[in-house]
């Protein structure tokens, strides 16, 4: 029997969800915008992240419902929830937009973390494991990120 009226798993779930959303657009406007030498690196690089966290939102709000709670319902809402912030700047160059979204993967490894204390301490056993593959998945984008910038 799934979980039941666990409030601060769903926040921490929602919130996670929130930014989860907000990261995968940013991914995907830094595809569609990155140019330099580095272009097609950084262009498959952007869209291999932006698909693996965009596959991870119907997880989380998957889990919401497990809980017995409603999920997001818009992009409003996205937009009053998200702590990861937008970059509606014109031009950003290809070093600025990969450290920006590794500082913001970091962020979001905070909301799992996070979402796993909630599941933890409300006994939330299914949730605490599933958050841990976001978790690693996660950490390889940062790094992945970080590796293109020490060359």
């Amino acid at each position: 029997m799934p979980q039941q009226n666990q409030p601060a798993v769903v926040d921490a779930l929602n919130a996670l969800l929130a930014d989860s959303y907000a990261l995968y657009l940013k991914t995907k406007n830094y595809h569609w915008h990155v140019q330099g030498p580095r272009f097609r690196q950084l262009h498959l690089l952007f869209d291999e992240q932006a698909a693996q966290i965009l596959a991870t939102t119907d997880l989380i709000a998957e889990r919401v419902r497990k809980n017995g709670a409603v999920t997001l319902r818009s992009i409003g809402e996205v937009g009053r929830r998200q702590t990861i912030r937008d970059d509606d700047a014109e031009k950003v160059d290809a070093d600025t937009m990969v450290r920006n979204l590794a500082a913001d993967n970091e962020t979001l490894l905070a909301q799992i973390k996070a979402a796993k204390a909630a599941a933890e301490e409300q006994g939330d056993i299914a949730t605490s494991g599933l958050v841990d593959g976001w978790a690693d998945e996660t950490e390889q984008r940062i790094w992945f990120l970080k590796a293109t910038l020490d060359g």
